[in-house]
């Protein structure tokens, strides 16, 4: 599991690498620049491209003067650079390669504020100020930046773009040169993770400059990156001798005359993921559907009105809320009447319990719940960023002891400690209604099959957005449908236990 670091934090790491590597800072920004370089190439190996490198007078701008100075090196031959010296004060690491810069033959001017030259570059790379801003841009730099915007020029930035802040509130409107890329370094800023930097950035890559990692993930943080290895150590084989009494059974309550197709998702993806027996609780009106969509799935048949006779400790894991209708409410009181193991809580339970604050008492330590960002907004109240929910989904994780899956292109799990986990896989192409019924189906057949509450989530998450991963990106679809990623999920996680057992 990756720590995610503040920029604090980071120069921190740098300054404890210089120290017991050791390594001057000066040779430290050179591996960092060639690092960048690395990924320049590979991404734009035009070398007749037109390139201007924008740089302050601080670490970032010596970055941009030593990345200049080495992409000459790599017979790039139309490099430019300019300074924007927009006060007496510069760094020695700055002064150094500046020196340095005039002692290559590459061109460079100093720009004054407010008198911009004319710019005939393809390609930016902002190296003006790094990830240690916290304060809004405004005099000069506010102003280049703006020109720049104008321009609208592709912009790679030199760890962050200008402008933004690595972490904290992000305003909508806040001034920031916008990025088409960004390279960053060690590890990605945590704000790339959440959906107000797409107004100010593409895409990002992080290179490794070399910090010492045993000191990054020994830092205290609440914010974590999976990576797969971690979502690989929690699986479960399958060993001879097990069989489907071994997976649990799941329950399902979901599902109304008009949204059956929640019900039918959930219910199905639950089968798919591994459930050794999986009981779907629905109203007459969707017993056909089910039967031809997914006759492996048992049904218990219930009245609209209210829950029929039901044995609840047979049930390994009981999930509810796909399509079941807000004027459910009976439904959801009969659970947690009865009901005293972890729950899983999606959809219209959610809004269900948003209306009904006073059922948190009665739900179990341990439970899950799955909102999408109004849903989370709903129980928790509104919020005016995504970096307020990130601190909300901690604390409220923490003091129900309940884990959150906050649905996102970077979903969050929150554990019951309240420690936060961003998860890398997923893509744009999932974007398609009953995507989240089929994760709630996912993450249910995990706690059957005997993940704590916070595995089932945490690589429950992860395998649903790598089955659609491997959907769109390897058969080159535009569109995923949940009836693929349900499909897909075995083959997906055999994939991953090859790896546990390679």
């Amino acid at each position: 599991m990756l720590k995610l670091i503040t920029a604090a934090q980071m120069h921190e790491a740098d300054a404890h690498t210089i120290r017991t590597e050791p390594i001057t800072s000066v040779d430290l920004m050179e591996r960092a620049s060639k690092a960048f370089v690395g990924f320049f190439c590979k991404k734009f190996p035009d070398k007749n491209s037109i390139i201007s490198v924008y740089c302050g007078t601080g670490n970032n701008g010596g970055d941009g003067l030593a990345i200049a100075r080495l992409l000459k090196a790599e017979n790039y031959q139309n490099i430019n650079v300019k300074i924007a010296r927009f006060s007496e004060h510069s760094s020695s690491d700055f002064d150094t390669n500046f020196n340095r810069i005039k002692e290559s033959s590459v061109d460079f001017i100093e720009l004054k504020p407010n008198d911009f030259p004319q710019e005939n570059a393809e390609i930016l790379i902002d190296a003006l100020l790094g990830s240690g801003l916290n304060k809004p841009l405004n005099g000069a730099y506010a102003g280049l930046v703006n020109h720049l915007n104008q321009l609208q020029k592709q912009v790679i930035a030199v760890d962050v773009p200008t402008g933004f802040f690595a972490e904290g509130v992000i305003e909508p409107k806040a001034t920031v040169l916008k990025a088409g890329l960004v390279i960053t370094f060690q590890r990605p800023k945590i704000n790339f993770l959440l959906p107000e930097s797409a107004s100010f950035m593409d895409d990002f890559l992080v290179a490794d400059i070399g910090l010492d990692e045993k000191y990054i993930q020994n830092l205290e943080s609440n914010y974590h990156f999976t990576q797969e290895k971690d979502v690989v150590k929690t699986l479960l084989p399958r060993k001879k001798f097990q069989h489907k009494g071994t997976f649990g059974h799941a329950l399902l309550i979901a599902g109304q005359a008009k949204t059956m197709g929640a019900a039918l998702f959930c219910s199905s993806a639950a089968v798919y993921a591994g459930a050794g027996l999986t009981t779907l609780c629905l109203p007459e009106a969707g017993l056909t559907a089910l039967n031809a969509a997914m006759p492996e799935v048992m049904a218990i048949v219930r009245e609209e009105k209210q829950l029929p006779e039901i044995e609840w400790d047979k049930f390994t894991v009981i999930a509810a809320g796909p399509g079941l209708g807000k004027e459910s409410q009976h439904l959801m009181e009969d659970l947690f009447k009865n009901c005293k193991k972890p729950v899983v809580l999606d959809a219209d339970a959610l809004n269900m319990l948003s209306d009904n604050p006073d059922w948190w008492a009665s739900v179990p330590q341990n439970s899950i719940i799955t909102p999408h960002v109004k849903e989370f907004d709903r129980l928790f109240g509104k919020h005016d960023s995504w970096w307020e929910r990130l601190q909300t989904a901690s604390k409220q994780a923490g003091e129900k002891k309940i884990v959150i899956v906050l649905k996102n292109q970077y979903t969050i799990v929150a554990d019951v400690d309240g420690k936060l986990y961003f998860n890398p896989t997923g893509n744009p192409a999932m974007g398609t209604g009953g995507m989240g019924d089929t994760l709630t189906g996912i993450i249910t057949a995990f706690v059957a099959q005997g993940y704590t509450s916070f595995d089932a989530a945490f690589s429950g998450v992860y395998i649903h957005g790598k089955a659609g991963d491997e959907l769109a990106l390897n058969n080159s679809l535009s569109t995923v449908l949940p009836s693929q990623v349900m499909k897909q999920v075995p083959v997906t996680i055999a994939k991953l236990l090859a790896q546990k057992n390679s």
